[in-house]
């Protein structure tokens, strides 16, 4: 993506760079949706969504962390505002991760043609086309994401993130407003059991992720492996450590590699939302994942938004 990064402006206050580019997208496109996908709640204080439509995160793994704030203006790009980057290589790389974040360079076609086809799907899937499979920028990151969510219900898993974020790190303050940062696998590892266990996390989830984070650290689990992998071999993968199951290495390859041949399946808000959009009997799901074929993941983000555009969670501004 780099060699189709078009720059159109730069500025420098309190010694801070601020750069501006603008990116091109696969159409359709909608930030808007692809946000609400990525966050779930507007309560994520990760993941914001300002008053004026901006998407705003920080990206660590850089000399300092770097601000994004994010605004498509026209169907086909999105201009992109970077506060903190040291100098051209790291404007770069912001930029490949807020185009991999959002999935901005994924043709969606196969699943909008299949989704046709299925007419309970179709009303959805034509009102929410433009929503694009989002990707964390870290393996780590989609693995607390999916461990946390285990048997918990939207609200309930999202409390205890925020408070896992709000216990492990301090707030950023950036011009565009105070920010915060999912903690790292260092800090997760080194923080108190105490800490953990009083955000929320049961000590079945504090040792799975435990365990993940020493995998990953020791470099027995990486992202590059799992990306050569097959999504079969990366599924098993993953659930040779103990506390993976189905459900949660689904999760990671779909919200972490955004691999969308998969989808998770004895999921109780998959089967509920399948009522919710579809009616009752539900439809047969083998069957529209049988026609929905290598994109079926897109299924999951759409029964997704379903129940958030129900709660009016699309577009809502983030409640910090």
């Amino acid at each position: 993506m780099r060699d189709r990064v078009e720059p159109v402006g730069a500025s420098v206050a309190h010694g801070s760079t601020i750069d501006q580019f603008e990116i091109p997208v696969v159409a359709p496109f909608r930030l808007d949706l692809t946000v609400a996908v990525l966050r779930r709640l507007s309560t994520n204080i990760v993941d914001t969504l300002t008053a004026d439509g901006h998407y705003v995160r920080v990206f660590s793994g850089f000399s300092h962390p770097i601000v994004a704030l994010v605004k498509q203006e026209r169907p086909t790009a999105l201009v992109v505002t970077l506060e903190g980057c040291r100098d051209g290589g790291e404007c770069a790389r912001a930029l490949e991760l807020v185009g991999r974040t959002l999935g901005v360079d994924r043709d969606l076609s196969l699943f909008n043609a299949a989704s046709d086809s299925l007419p309970w799907l179709r009303p959805l899937a034509r009102r929410m086309r433009g929503v694009k499979p989002p990707r964390y920028p870290t393996l780590w990151e989609a693995c607390v994401n999916a461990v946390v969510f285990q048997q918990l219900s939207l609200v309930a898993a999202s409390a205890i993130l925020r408070r896992m974020v709000t216990a492990l790190g301090a707030p950023l303050m950036a011009r565009s407003a105070t920010l915060s940062e999912l903690p790292g696998v260092e800090t997760f590892q080194a923080a108190p059991g105490g800490v953990l266990r009083a955000a929320g996390l049961s000590e079945n989830k504090l040792a799975t992720l435990r365990r993940i984070g020493e995998a990953l650290v020791s470099g027995a689990l990486d992202e590059a492996t799992l990306q050569r992998c097959s999504s079969h071999e990366a599924l098993a993968r993953l659930r040779r450590i103990k506390g993976v199951g189905p459900w949660t290495a689904t999760l990671i390859l779909l919200r972490g590699l955004a691999r969308l041949d998969v989808f998770p399946m004895n999921d109780t808000s998959v089967a509920s939302n399948l009522v919710f959009i579809a009616g009752s009997p539900p439809p047969d799901l083998e069957q529209a994942l049988s026609v929905l074929g290598a994109q079926r993941g897109m299924l999951y983000y759409h029964l997704l938004l379903a129940r958030l555009d129900a709660r009016g969670e699309i577009g809502r501004v983030s409640r910090g």
